[in-house]
């Protein structure tokens, strides 16, 4: 099975729902301009990386490679602290060293053990894996972020530290939980449309799974284990 490309009209219907909750935070008097610039972000990100990926994939050169991954790695330690906007400048340094030892030592696990490939720094095999393990490293640190700040105003270092970490991994517990039997995740449902076999697709969903909730929690676990009183 060949996946079909998606015509522009119906890549627009996609945005029905979209525009549904920029009318409901407009009504609601939320911050809809935020939500409408993350939407711009978005498209403008996704267009440039396709771009810049198709040039990548077509140059095979692992110099390249691991500097998009590097680049991608300091850019998730910087978005991860949007939550704590305030502090983001001091705390970079801490997002940054944990995805250093929490999220990298979980790609470089995948890509040159888990997952049989012959060369592990085709970009179109590493870039890939590298965004789905740092963008949930992001999001866990992003939560424990939030969460430590607000803890530390009524409880103690260690309870503050326990309860981020937490509510950090609260989104990949419930993962687990669902999928399966409420979700087929990203990766699966991709590999199913593409004409994989779902016992095969299966197999990898697993490895996500497992590399999702492990660079999410060692990151955030490390994270806010440097914090200090």
């Amino acid at each position: 099975m060949n996946v079909e490309l998606i015509p522009i009209p119906n890549l627009i219907i996609s945005f029905l729902p979209v525009v549904a909750i920029l009318i409901i935070f407009f009504t609601w008097k939320l911050a809809w301009q935020e939500l409408l610039y993350a939407c711009m972000r978005m498209i403008f990100q996704l267009i440039f990386i396709g771009y810049l990926l198709s040039y990548i994939f077509n140059l095979n050169n692992p110099a390249w490679t691991i500097l998009i991954v590097i680049f991608m790695l300091i850019v998730s330690a910087w978005i991860s602290l949007y939550s704590v906007k305030n502090i983001r400048k001091q705390k970079l340094t801490l997002a940054i060293s944990s995805l250093f030892i929490g999220a990298l030592p979980v790609l470089v696990l995948v890509t040159t053990i888990v997952i049989p490939h012959k060369n592990w720094y085709e970009p179109a095999f590493l870039i890939p894996v590298a965004g789905m393990i740092f963008s949930h490293a992001m999001n866990a640190i992003a939560i424990a972020a939030e969460r430590f700040e607000r803890e530390r105003e009524s409880r103690n270092l260690i309870a503050a530290k326990r309860a981020s970490l937490k509510a950090a991994l609260i989104p990949q517990i419930n993962a687990f939980m669902a999928v399966g039997l409420v979700s087929l995740p990203g990766m699966m449902t991709g590999q199913i449309l593409s004409g994989v076999s779902p016992l095969i697709a299966v197999r990898y969903q697993m490895v996500v799974m497992t590399m999702i909730l492990g660079a999410g929690g060692l990151s955030a676990a490390f994270y806010l284990w440097q914090q200090r009183e």
